[in-house]
């Protein structure tokens, strides 16, 4: 039906697995990093205090650095 012997499937679904395990590892990665640096569902002051320009981005960058260290 694809062209692919059975040898040839199975090589290829396992390179698609491998690669799609991968891509979802790297999501969720990026996912959980944007979640630190800002939560999708804001606290009782909102994203106000991220939003000041020098001060938010040294909030952010400590906060980040804390869950790195």
């Amino acid at each position: 039906m694809s062209g692919l012997n059975e040898g040839e499937a199975r090589e290829f679904h396992g390179v698609f697995m491998t690669s799609f395990i991968v891509f979802t590892v790297v999501a969720v990665i990026a996912h959980i990093l944007v979640w630190q640096w800002r939560p999708w569902i804001p606290g009782p002051e909102g994203y106000a205090s991220l939003l000041d320009s020098v001060e938010g981005a040294k909030i952010a960058l400590n906060h980040f650095i804390q869950h790195i260290a």
